[in-house]
């Protein structure tokens, strides 16, 4: 019996199930938005408007009602990047069965593409990530650090469900597990499927190794105060701190503290006992733009003095700033997050009219369209794959960083 040429929908249905495989931190992140884009006569472009819920702030007693305008909070996220792997096989090649050919070429293809893309996504979305817990430059060798960042997405009121991941480097990995192994004995999970890294699940959480990670280092400056006038503002999100500090110096994705100023409750508003940390996510000329925003007052309010009071403006004037790790030091930002901190989307990529040969299938939240056309003078089929995606940290507060020893 001859051997049948694959289709084209096969290859799609197999890069598909490839992707899901190996897609270890997209796979634990938010994809329902995914819907939004793509359709006929949608309309709405490549960005998508996500709202948030509204904060309150809370009456006590009988006295007359203080109404509260629904105050909205919304992110964006854009599906504007698009990536993609070609390739090109012989009518031979194409005569194989699905199993040798998926291991030859689409496997090695799909890796390729999937990490690409999880390492862009993963150090795009922890660079937004403020809360990090662990000493830097200390391993991390017991659950202390993961029960720390736990504490974390606790205090931020993230759901406490099945939907908390940990994302670790092998060498953390093989520190922790070695230390406390008891807690990392996969033997009840055996006989499920799960994604490629799964690790076990313990601290409320699923472990997935991934050397994908953010490594990030430090500039060789992090000591300075902000400026005499750190031009703080109530709702805003920059803060000056060029003089002792020049913008050379700061990096972004760092993580630091400003000294007398708390974190405080997101409902109750009563001081936590620690810093309020922030991350620069840009730098200007002589302003640095950083997260969370500062909220002073009202049901927003995110920042306090030590006895809950709240802040002025001028209470972050000449303030000394402590930044996480050492000077010029790197280090693997491991991360635990609510599946909900995240969102990943990819959009339906239009079918070409004149393509013979074009499918678009979706699978679990990763939209991907393969074409294939032939080379008639080399006897070849030409086929490319691609995915067209976004990503954006929708709720950073519902993830912390884990940061151990400085990276090899």
């Amino acid at each position: 019996m001859p051997n049948s040429i694959l289709t084209i929908d096969e290859i799609t249905n197999e890069c598909l199930r490839l992707a899901h495989e190996k897609a270890t931190f997209l796979g634990t992140i938010n994809r329902q938005f995914d819907e939004s884009f793509g359709k006929e006569n949608a309309k709405i472009g490549d960005t998508l408007r996500i709202r948030l819920p509204a904060q309150y702030t809370r009456r006590q007693g009988s006295r007359v009602m203080d109404v509260q305008d629904a105050s909205e909070q919304s992110t964006t996220l854009t599906a504007a990047t698009q990536d993609g792997v070609d390739m090109r096989f012989n009518s031979r090649e194409l005569a194989l069965d699905l199993t040798n050919f998926s291991k030859q070429h689409l496997e090695p293809a799909m890796a390729t593409l999937i990490s690409g893309i999880e390492s862009d996504v993963l150090q795009g979305c922890t660079k937004k990530v403020y809360n990090a817990v662990g000493t830097a430059g200390t391993a991390i060798t017991n659950l202390s650090v993961p029960g720390l960042a736990r504490a974390k997405l606790n205090q931020y009121l993230a759901p406490k469900d099945r939907n908390r991941n940990i994302q670790i480097d092998s060498v953390t990995m093989a520190g922790l597990v070695n230390g406390v192994a008891a807690y990392f004995n996969p033997g009840k999970d055996i006989s499920e499927q799960f994604r490629e890294g799964f690790i076990s699940r313990t601290a409320m959480a699923d472990y997935y190794e991934n050397e994908r990670l953010w490594t990030m280092t430090n500039s060789d400056d992090v000591t300075a105060d902000t400026d005499a006038d750190a031009l703080v503002t109530d709702g805003g999100s920059t803060i000056d701190m060029h003089t002792l500090l020049p913008v050379a110096k700061q990096t972004v994705g760092s993580v630091f503290t400003i000294a007398g100023v708390y974190a405080c409750h997101p409902e109750t508003k009563a001081p936590y006992p620690h810093l309020q940390q922030f991350v620069v996510t840009a730098i200007g000329a002589t302003t640095t733009t950083v997260a969370p925003s500062f909220y002073l007052t009202g049901a927003k309010k995110n920042v306090c003095s030590s006895t809950g009071a709240d802040l002025a403006v001028t209470d972050f004037n000449a303030k000394t700033l402590t930044f996480l790790g050492g000077a010029s030091t790197s280090y693997v930002q491991s991360l635990m997050y609510h599946k909900d901190a995240f969102a990943f989307v990819t959009a339906d990529l239009p079918l070409m009219a004149d393509a013979i040969s074009c499918v678009r299938k979706t699978f679990d939240g990763i939209s991907l369209r393969v074409w294939r056309a032939s080379d008639i003078r080399n006897d070849e089929m030409l086929t490319r794959i691609d995915i067209l995606y976004g990503y954006s940290a929708i709720r950073p507060q519902w993830a912390s960083r884990m940061i151990g020893a400085a990276a090899a």
